[in-house]
């Protein structure tokens, strides 16, 4: 009796999970999903998501003390046990570089030193009942203390990076959400960002399609500026100190920033082409844009959860989320095509289940929208035949023992 229970439970939930038709807001996992379709102006499919959530790790919570000295600072050991684990350490690495030129000299138009310390990226408890990650800068008598942290892998092509975060503190800093290639010369440099400027009005952020001061070929386009970054306004008179969701979405034509999910602004002109990195910091220098902070000021970014579905040209990301080489290119969709994608299956992206962030009843978790696992849906017919055999056994089994044995216990 036992037997036919499992046999018939066991056939049940495959020919459920089979069967059955996305409603549009089922919490599903991400095993069950090939792809994940963004919402917006420009919906693009991907093939990963990833989550990290800072909201309940009061066993790390710990403000520590600044660190005066600048080789310390750098050589600083990380603030909690919870940046040597797995769950950081998978993904992201905590910064030390400092902006030394050599011979006394600084990169750039900085007129600070700035020093990035493990020391400054931390948990930290809410008087609001929860608990979160801070990236701290300060200025000290000698330089600038500053936080950053960055992905292992510098092969993210294309994402939509969504965090919720919010900048508290002085003058002086700069709190920056962003894609980043590197590259020898400035001019070829690759970013998409989001900055909040805190000399600046705290219901603006700065959208950025870097490089914003140069043309092509290096040279000073003053023009450049006008069509490469945009100064945005906050949506709902919200300023930058409260909690607001902040996302960049970095597709293959444009980059598109919205914060609560209001659009606030589109970019078309030097849109990042190749693989990049994520980066996330906290910081100031005393140069142009920074602006000088005085000395014992601080400013800190405040972040209670990073989500990130993306591609990625390695499976070198590490974490706790579904991760692989993505065979799925970025491919943004016109909501007009979004209808014949969905009648299609989205075969041409070899995405047979479409799951949505944007639709999830709960933070951190996808939903389902349409269509079958594509391993299901390539189920030979001989696999499909054995299904349906096995339902069938089961149902027979379980059918004759409760008219031989109706009393039985099952």
């Amino acid at each position: 009796m036992h037997r036919a229970s499992v046999l018939l439970g066991t056939s049940l939930f495959l020919l459920t999970g089979l069967f059955h038709a996305a409603d549009g807001l089922n919490t599903v996992k991400d095993s069950e999903c090939d792809c994940f379709l963004t919402n917006g102006t420009q919906p693009t499919f991907y093939a990963n998501h990833v989550f990290f959530d800072f909201r309940n790790l009061p066993q790390h919570a710990r403000v520590p003390d600044l660190i005066t000295s600048a080789d310390d600072s750098s050589s600083a050991s990380p603030a909690s046990s919870y940046f040597t684990s797995s769950l950081w350490t998978g993904t992201w690495q905590t910064q030390s570089w400092n902006n030394a030129k050599g011979g006394g000299h600084l990169n750039g138009d900085a007129h600070v030193l700035r020093v990035n310390s493990p020391n400054n990226v931390y948990i930290q408890a809410s008087d609001e009942g929860h608990t979160h990650l801070t990236l701290r800068t300060s200025r000290l008598d000698e330089f600038q203390s500053t936080a950053e942290f960055q992905t292992k892998s510098s092969n993210y092509l294309f994402l939509s990076l969504r965090v919720l975060a919010r900048t508290t503190g002085a003058a002086g800093g700069v709190s920056a959400i962003f894609t980043y290639r590197d590259a020898p010369k400035l001019a070829d440099i690759q970013e998409a960002a989001l900055e909040v400027v805190t000399r600046g009005p705290r219901t603006k952020v700065q959208c950025t399609n870097q490089p914003s001061y140069a043309d092509s070929s290096g040279a000073y386009d003053a023009g450049v500026a006008g069509r490469a970054t945009r100064n945005s306004t906050l949506p709902f008179a919200k300023e930058w100190t409260s909690w607001a969701v902040y996302r960049l979405d970095w597709t293959p034509t444009r980059s598109i920033w919205f914060v609560d999910g209001q659009q606030v602004a589109d970019i078309e002109f030097q849109v990042p082409r190749d693989p990049a990195a994520i980066n996330i910091n906290s910081w100031g220098d005393g140069g142009s844009w920074s602006g000088n902070m005085s000395v014992g000021a601080e400013s800190n970014l405040q972040i209670q959860w990073i989500e990130i579905i993306y591609n990625n040209t390695d499976d070198a990301s590490g974490g706790k989320a579904r991760r692989h080489a993505s065979p799925i290119p970025a491919s943004p969709i016109t909501p007009e095509a979004s209808s014949v994608a969905q009648k299609r299956g989205v075969k041409e992206n070899q995405c047979g289940a479409v799951c949505s962030i944007d639709d999830s009843t709960e933070i951190g978790s996808a939903s389902k929208l349409w269509g079958v696992k594509t391993s299901i849906a390539s189920a030979s017919p001989r696999t499909w035949s054995w299904i349906w055999t096995l339902y069938c056994s089961a149902l027979f089994s379980f059918t004759v023992v409760r008219i031989v044995s109706p009393f039985a216990h099952i």
